[in-house]
C-alpha cells in the first residue's frame, strides 16, 4: 500500500424530492441519488470514510426514500469485491452521522473511529428537525442509549468498541489525506481532500454539496442545521479545490456518479 489508492464503494441509491435536494429552489419531483463510501489504501493503513445506509433501517424508518441496494452494495459486499473483509479496515471516519453515512459502522467494532467532536453529542440529542437524519443509531452505543434505541445495536456492540476520537477543525488524517471542516449540513460535517503522487488531488465535497449544481449555485440540501454556515462551507470547498487544482467529486450526484470509478476500479 505504498501508493495511495482511493476506491468508491457503491452503496446503492435513495430518493428525495427535488426541493429537499435543492433547498427552496427545486424543481420538485423525485430525484434518485447515489450513496457511496470512500476507501483509502495508504502506506499508513486502510481508511474508510463513511459506511453508507442500512437497507432494513431505511425500509423501517424512511421507506419513502425508496432504497435500492443489492448484496454487493452493502459494506461487507462492496469490500468483498476487493478481496477484503471489515476486519481489514484500520480506521473508520464518519463525515457526520446522518443515516446514509453510518449504516455500516456496526461491522467495524475493531477499528479506530474518528468524527468531529460535536457529532456524537448531536446524535444523542438532535434538534427536532434532525430526527430522521440521525435515526440510525447503530453506530454508537452511547447515542443508542441516549435515544432509547439499544435494539438497533448489533450484538457485541458496546460503548468501548463504538467510541470515537473527537477532532476539530481541519485535520491531517494521513500524509496527503486531509479532513476539511465544513459545518452547516450537520454540526460537525467534514469534507475530504486526497492528494496523489501521480494525479491531481480529489476534493470530496461529501454532503457540503450534494451535486455539482448545488456547489455552482451555492444551493444546499434541505437537511441542514445552519444554512449560513453551509454556504460558507461551500465557498471554502470551492476555494480549496481551486487552490489545489483538485477534481471535485460530489456525494449525491447521479449524473456525475455514473462517470466515477467504482467497484474494483480506483484512483491513484
Amino acid at each position: 500500500m505504498s501508493d495511495t489508492k482511493v476506491y468508491l464503494l457503491d452503496g446503492g441509491s435513495l430518493v428525495l424530492d427535488g426541493y429537499h435536494v435543492f433547498w427552496n429552489r427545486g424543481p420538485g419531483g423525485e430525484v434518485r441519488f447515489p450513496v457511496y463510501s470512500i476507501l483509502i489504501e495508504h502506506a499508513e493503513g486502510r481508511f474508510l470514510i463513511d459506511t453508507g445506509y442500512d437497507y432494513d433501517h431505511v425500509m423501517k424508518v424512511l421507506p419513502f426514500e425508496k432504497p435500492i441496494q443489492e448484496k454487493h452494495q452493502t459494506i461487507p459486499g462492496a469490500l468483498a469485491l476487493l478481496g477484503l473483509e471489515p476486519k481489514d479496515i484500520d480506521v473508520v471516519v464518519n463525515s457526520h452521522f446522518h443515516f446514509d453515512h453510518c449504516g455500516g459502522n456496526k461491522y467495524f467494532p475493531h477499528a479506530k473511529k474518528i468524527c468531529h467532536r460535536t457529532e456524537v453529542p448531536q446524535a444523542c440529542n438532535p434538534q427536532p428537525f434532525e430526527q430522521l437524519g440521525y435515526s440510525d443509531l447503530s453506530f454508537s452505543a452511547e447515542a443508542a442509549e441516549a435515544r432509547g434505541a439499544t435494539a438497533q445495536l448489533l450484538e457485541g456492540t458496546t460503548r468501548a468498541n463504538s467510541t470515537f476520537e473527537g477532532i476539530d477543525g481541519d485535520v491531517d488524517l494521513a500524509r496527503g489525506v486531509k479532513l476539511i471542516a465544513t459545518p452547516g449540513h450537520s454540526i460537525g460535517h467534514y469534507s475530504l481532500l486526497v492528494e496523489f503522487p501521480k494525479r491531481k488531488p480529489i476534493m470530496f465535497t461529501i454532503d457540503a454539496a450534494y451535486t455539482q449544481k448545488s456547489l455552482e449555485t451555492l444551493c444546499q440540501a434541505a437537511f441542514h442545521i445552519d444554512p449560513v454556515a453551509g454556504v460558507n462551507s461551500m465557498r471554502k470547498v470551492k476555494k480549496l479545490a481551486e487552490d489545489h487544482g483538485a477534481d471535485l467529486m460530489y456525494s449525491h450526484d447521479m449524473d456525475n456518479f455514473k462517470t466515477y470509478r467504482t467497484g474494483t476500479q480506483f484512483y491513484s
